[in-house]
């Protein structure tokens, strides 16, 4: 049986939908992968040419609200931002929970060249991350 895996972000549009995307990559056919967020912002089009960067196709995922999948009994949940962490709502699971507060990539300024370094390194970062995470989990 597959396992359930969560992963929450403030308005699921970036850090959530990245890691989702590597979660599904590494996890393959163990685990059924899921994003949401507290709030719903879309699905940053930065994020998207970033993932494609790496060879990892988005376009396709959608911003969901945590409200969406109270029903489903989930594995793991893990956190991407202090925010989601803090204003989560409780719900009853028996989710191991992890949380990893991953730097705002959206909330970069500068040029755009800059913008885009600051998403490939907190992509790499999750990546990272995802990549651990599969390995010493599932």
């Amino acid at each position: 049986m597959k396992q359930k895996i969560l992963v929450l972000c403030t308005g699921n549009s970036c850090r959530s939908q990245i890691a989702e995307g590597y979660l599904r990559y590494f996890a393959s056919n163990k685990a059924d992968v899921y994003s949401a967020g507290v709030e719903t912002h879309g699905v940053n089009p930065k994020a998207i040419a970033t993932m494609k960067e790496d060879g990892i196709d988005i376009s396709n995922h959608t911003s969901n609200n945590i409200d969406e999948y109270r029903n489903i009994d989930f594995d793991f949940v893990i956190t991407v931002c202090d925010n989601a962490k803090e204003r989560c709502p409780f719900f009853p699971t028996k989710a191991q929970k992890f949380h990893y507060n991953f730097p705002d990539p959206a909330k970069t300024t500068g040029t755009e060249e800059e913008i885009a370094e600051k998403f490939r390194k907190v992509r790499q970062q999750i990546k990272d991350y995802c990549e651990n995470f599969v390995t010493e989990n599932l």
